[in-house]
């Protein structure tokens, strides 16, 4: 990296220094006619083949925020080529950045965005941006900075797993308390109960389970099922696809770490129903439109065969 200051004090000098500094000089784009001000002006150009990094922020006429780079692991970057010939004025002024440029502009929703502008915005609503570049690198030193930054957020993600593994587990307790279920905890932080023990040797990685399930949310919400008597009874039927057993390799990876996991402790003919707090199900992202971020799940299982 060309210079040793923090990402963050960087995102502080090049847009928090836009939102309250006056500015300095102003230019319009030739295409769009989007009149653009220097809060501060940089002087050094990104070589061809290097990537210019910066921070964005965009806000509607109201200030709230639609996108912002603040919020993402990674600012924005380009790769630096003079021979691209701008289209319209927001490439205008991103193919014309400097590092040290700090800028401020607005205009509407259609020319800031082109034609794919957000269904929540009218093509004539009034959109701004703040903008600011802020580092200089080659091919070498980008990558190494995103592996550098990947792996910091994959020790921030398994802190923030940890911590919700600890409070979820109190969330599952009360409702097994409340239910009356007799319920196991493992070391990973799953809960299971198995309501009918099954027959048959133990289950080991690589076997082929076939499973009836249901998932719900903690809320008694049923969001999936290979049954098609309970989801038409819960109105998510769809006939499009197949109500069925759901084969599954067990111990492989090939679904959710609660279900590898959980699996494992079942045999062929086995009931049982799986409490899954969400770093072991679908964390921070969640699934769908059902499922949100750290959504603990609750599945009952029933092993219809094993295939080893």
């Amino acid at each position: 990296m060309k210079n040793n200051n923090s990402l963050l004090a960087l995102i502080v000098l090049t847009l928090g220094v836009a939102l309250v500094s006056s500015c300095q000089k102003k230019k319009v784009t030739e295409k769009d006619g989007i009149e653009y001000a220097y809060v501060s002006e940089g002087n050094e150009t990104a070589p061809n083949g290097d990537f210019l990094l910066y921070n964005l922020e965009i806000t509607n006429g109201d200030d709230s925020v639609i996108y912002s780079t603040a919020s993402q692991p990674f600012p924005g970057y380009l790769m630096a080529n003079d021979s691209i010939t701008p289209t319209n004025g927001m490439d205008e002024i991103f193919l014309n950045l400097k590092k040290g440029d700090s800028i401020a502009f607005e205009s509407t929703a259609k020319i800031i965005f082109g034609e794919n502008f957000p269904p929540f915005l009218k093509e004539d609503d009034v959109v701004k941006v703040r903008l600011g570049a802020f580092e200089i690198m080659d091919q070498v030193e980008i990558e190494a900075f995103f592996n550098q930054t990947m792996e910091a957020e994959e020790l921030k993600r398994a802190d923030r797993a940890k911590e919700l593994l600890v409070e979820e587990a109190k969330t599952i307790e009360a409702y097994v308390a409340e239910k009356g279920l007799d319920a196991n905890k493992t070391e990973s932080g799953l809960y299971y109960v198995i309501e009918e023990e099954g027959t048959g040797e133990p289950v080991t990685p690589g076997t082929t389970m076939n499973v009836n399930y249901a998932g719900y949310l903690l809320d008694g919400t049923l969001f999936d099922t290979s049954i098609e008597e309970l989801a038409k009874e819960h109105d998510v039927y769809n006939a499009q696809r197949p109500y069925e057993p759901l084969p599954v390799n067990v111990g492989m990876g090939q679904v959710i770490p609660g279900w590898d996991e959980g699996l494992l402790l079942l045999k062929k003919g086995s009931k049982g129903k799986f409490l899954i707090p969400s770093p072991l199900a679908y964390g921070e992202n969640g699934a769908g439109a059902m499922i949100g971020p750290n959504s603990i799940l609750i599945f009952d299982v029933e092993v219809v065969d094993v295939q080893k």
